[in-house]
């Protein structure tokens, strides 16, 4: 019998490791989790609670900016909004504990409900109990990083989890961070709360992983719809409060020039680290950093420990959590049974939930940049959400997407799409890009009017420089 402990069980990564297992005969599991209701960061302070509260904005941003609507838009209830949020969260937690807690029903799974710590290399110890194993898995996710900056102690923060929770929001905010987090928090705060927001960039642009056109519509958006102010090529040097409760951030650009903004509050959507500090690994041979986590999910420092999900730092999506517990599960058993072990390659695939979901960025596959420099040989289609007169009919005018191909394959190797349904479209092209479809078979066919025809517009794009 092999014994594995999952130390995490909750989350998404360890959830997945769990149910992959659990109908193996000659295995044994410990699943290990101190979560409080329990149910992973993405259930109870990431994508699904985010996602509840940005429809509400949403909701308002696409009434308020409709000129053919009459009268003041809706004001939105953040008691009524926060109070459903949370019953659903508590719902959907409930749902992910009893998944977990059935399997510990049967005989060879044992759930325990503690803090677990490594005794050594292959002994956890929880509940006033040690736990042998022949592997470990660990998947503690992650936990919000506080920028190591010059007066943020003296100050008070808050952070994306006290925003999700937030009944009143401020007249005025600074916000630290512009990336995924940031891309989804801050119009929420200037559309609901009609919050006056600074958001400090450190780029000459957002969406940095993108091609250049995403993050320069990211910042017209943001500026002319949303009307955030984005200082951008700079950086924090201090923060200090001010005379009256609020916040002062001390800025300096590339150019050597000195920026202050202050605030009535101060927000930190700075990003977050893998949630490792509690698991006692100076007693195992494992040194977290750079590398210390292998493509096939093993431990650079001993092939009997699994790292999956946020707590491996490599990248902090839910799918990908999933995937990563997929794998270690295979791989155990491959381990076991003596053939070679799998790695993980992940094909770019996600979306962020930008201009309150409204005007989300969604991208699969590779970027025209990391085409280029791969050297392929690239065919690139672009367009403007504009350039086709369903989204001007819809109201939602603004966006950008492009299509990169293999021109001796003719094979799609990415597309990105920063416009009205883009999170719905990436969807079709995982499938496109995924299944290594040639980009000249692949239907042409309309169903006027509706937002793909954007697709459609990329594919005759491309195709008309590709050989037939």
């Amino acid at each position: 019998m092999v014994h594995v402990v999952i130390v995490g069980a909750y989350g998404s990564a360890g959830a997945a490791v769990a149910g992959e297992l659990a109908d193996e005969p000659d295995v044994e599991l410990t699943l290990i989790d101190d979560g409080d209701p329990g149910g992973g960061l993405c259930i109870l302070r990431g994508c699904m609670p985010s996602k509840e509260v940005l429809s509400a904005g949403a909701h308002r941003f696409q009434a308020r900016h409709d000129d053919r609507l009459r009268g003041e838009p809706h004001e939105v209830d953040l008691e009524r909004t926060i109070e459903r949020k949370d019953d659903h969260t508590l719902g959907w937690a409930g749902h992910r504990r009893e998944s977990v807690h059935d399997l510990a029903e049967r005989d060879d799974v044992t759930f325990i409900h503690d803090t677990a710590r490594f005794v050594d290399d292959h002994a956890v110890r929880a509940d006033g109990r040690e736990f042998e194993a022949d592997y470990v898995v660990v998947a503690t996710g992650s936990s919000v990083n506080i920028p190591d900056l010059p007066g943020i102690d003296d100050v008070d923060y808050q952070t994306s989890a006290d925003l999700l929770d937030a009944t009143e929001l401020p007249d005025s905010a600074v916000v630290m961070g512009l990336g995924y987090t940031g891309l989804e928090m801050v119009p929420y705060l200037s559309e609901v709360g009609g919050t006056d927001v600074t958001v400090v960039e450190h780029d000459e642009r957002p969406l940095n992983e993108s091609d250049p056109a995403f993050g320069e519509a990211v910042l017209d958006l943001y500026r002319e719809a949303f009307d955030v102010t984005v200082p951008t090529e700079c950086s924090e040097k201090r923060v200090e409060p001010t005379d009256d409760g609020g916040v002062r951030l001390h800025l300096e650009h590339n150019d050597g020039q000195d920026e202050v903004v202050e605030g009535d509050e101060l927000y930190l959507f700075t990003g977050r680290n893998p949630s490792l500090g509690r698991l006692g690994l100076r007693n195992t041979s494992l040194q977290p950093g750079p590398g210390w986590v292998l493509d096939t999910m093993q431990a650079r420092d001993d092939d009997r420990v699994f790292v999956v999900g946020d707590a491996n730092g490599k990248e902090l999506f839910l799918h990908v959590a999933k995937e990563q517990g997929f794998t270690a599960a295979a791989n155990i058993l491959r381990r076991e049974r003596g053939v070679p072990l799998e790695q993980y390659q992940n094909v770019t695939h996600h979306v962020i939930f930008s201009g309150l979901g409204v005007y989300p960025y969604a991208r699969v596959g590779m970027t025209e940049r990391e085409a280029r420099d791969a050297d392929y040989d690239i065919v690139v289609a672009a367009r403007q959400a504009s350039d086709d007169g369903v989204f001007e009919a819809k109201d939602v005018p603004e966006g950008v997407a492009k299509l990169v191909v293999d021109r001796e394959s003719a094979t799609v190797l990415g597309w990105q799409g920063l416009h009205y349904h883009a999170d719905v479209m990436a969807k079709t092209m995982q499938v496109v890009v995924e299944m290594g479809l040639d980009v000249r078979e692949v239907p042409d066919r309309a169903y006027h009017p509706t937002t793909p025809e954007i697709l459609d517009g990329l594919l005759r794009d491309v195709t008309a420089e590709l050989p037939e």
